[in-house]
């Protein structure tokens, strides 16, 4: 099939070039000359494992292309899936301005037949406000052509990308019309061949799942938290909590593990977008306010006794920067919201990351400290603080990590290492709904 996709971000780029892997043609399009031009090349400029040799590959035979000539991605090709951003506005609602420009253009520069595919993360109604303005910009033109409008949503996660396209838990596709979802199972059918469900819904219901899936998880996320803190209070272990939950089917274990609350470009836009429809429903989500609220304020308390220190702690650590493991992306990350707790504290803050140093470099500038290295991070710190999780962490040289500090104190706030160890090798050590050790 001939499919353009419309945005080269962390969903389109993924979505571009798994079509091109099962045979399309494929062509992507991006505002920026630069990153046309770097992707091109070959040259990604966010990091998703797998993701640059999969371009590569299909770029070199001819199956990807990338351009920022949105007229004649929109003339050759039958299948326009919508994949540009959609960011939070003021009020928390999801603001469409980029979708509803892409539509426009679909208007301007349409001449037969097309299929337009919403793929961002949009409020329910959005699929409708996009058939509305093709439809309008075709009046403006005096055109009357056909087209038709369904919403697939997104379920790919940053770090695993690739996989979760090429091997999908199901595919959701909100069509009204039997033919166009022919058209879309066939597309999505390469994906699907051991059986992973197409769920064919109608467009409200599509757009919906999406909003309920993420929030969903991050209520999961924040429930998790709120019993580590308990834990904590009555004696008991998180960890052990979790297991027992974990293995009831119906609760499972993925996304029960305790942390500093979620982020990432996704989780919480999405339930800001989706608390901000429920109050224009008339419907107040208490559920949705509560874990917006608590998984605000979750990084800056986890660090509460380390900022209680005063002048006992002048220089921090950070390890793990982005929002999760396997990815360069810092939106919303929760180590962003311990370095502005340190930095309000005058504290000083080195930082390392495997991938996303130049992102938070950034953001701050010269207010940090950024290392290559995760052990020269420490020469001289007070505290470390673990914020994300990534596997390099996992079995550190804890005796070399002693000797480089000038006081043996983490905050490890992912819960990656046993409090029984850390206080044989001597360390202060506090995690998350678990027992502390301090000296």
């Amino acid at each position: 099939m001939r499919v353009a996709v419309i945005g080269t971000g962390y969903v389109g780029l993924p979505l571009g070039a798994c079509f091109a892997e099962m045979g399309n043609q494929v062509t992507c399009v991006d505002v920026d000359e630069k990153k046309v031009q770097d992707l091109t090349n070959g040259i990604i400029e966010m990091y998703e494992p797998k993701l640059e040799e999969l371009v590569k590959r299909n770029v070199d035979h001819k199956r990807l292309t990338f351009t920022s000539q949105i007229e004649n991605a929109i003339d050759n090709n039958d299948l326009i899936f919508v994949c540009v951003g959609t960011p939070s506005d003021k009020d928390g609602s999801a603001d469409l301005k980029y979708v509803l420009q892409v539509a426009k253009d679909i208007g301007k520069y349409m001449k037969e037949h097309k299929i337009i595919i919403g793929k961002s993360t949009m409020p329910v109604g959005s699929s409708s406000l996009i058939q509305e303005t093709i439809q309008a910009t075709l009046d403006e033109r005096g055109e009357k052509l056909s087209f038709d409008v369904a919403f697939s949503p997104e379920f790919m996660k940053e770090g695993t990308a690739v996989d979760d396209m090429l091997r999908p838990d199901r595919v959701v596709i909100g069509t009204d019309d039997d033919k166009v979802a022919l058209i879309l199972k066939e597309l999505f059918h390469p994906f699907c061949i051991n059986h992973s469900p197409i769920i064919i819904t109608d467009i409200y219901s599509a757009e919906m799942i999406k909003y309920a899936s993420n929030c969903f998880l991050a209520t999961k996320i924040t429930f998790v938290n709120e019993m580590a803190d308990i834990c904590k209070k009555v004696g008991a272990d998180i960890d052990q909590v979790r297991r027992g939950m974990g293995t009831d089917s119906r609760i499972s274990d993925k996304f029960l593990y305790s942390g500093l609350g979620f982020g990432g470009s996704c989780f919480p836009k999405d339930v800001r977008a989706l608390y901000s429809t429920s109050k224009r429903e008339g419907v107040e989500s208490d559920i949705l306010r509560e874990v917006l609220a608590v998984n605000e304020i979750r990084p800056r308390e986890f660090i509460n006794g380390l900022l209680a220190k005063g002048d006992a702690v002048n220089k921090v650590a950070i390890w793990g920067l982005s929002f999760k493991p396997e990815t360069d992306d810092i939106r919303e990350a929760p180590a962003l919201k311990v370095i502005d707790a340190l930095l309000e504290a005058d504290m000083e803050v080195n930082v390392y990351d495997p991938m996303a140093v130049e992102n938070v470099k950034g953001l701050y500038g010269d207010k940090l400290h950024y290392f290559d290295d995760q052990y020269d991070c420490l020469q001289g710190v007070d505290a470390l603080v673990l914020c994300t999780e990534w596997r390099q962490f996992r079995v550190p040289d804890f005796i070399r990590i002693g000797e480089l500090m000038n006081h043996k104190c983490i905050y490890d706030g992912r819960n990656q290492y046993d409090p029984d160890k850390m206080q044989e090798y001597g360390f202060e050590y506090i995690s998350i709904g678990r027992k502390d050790i301090k000296f």
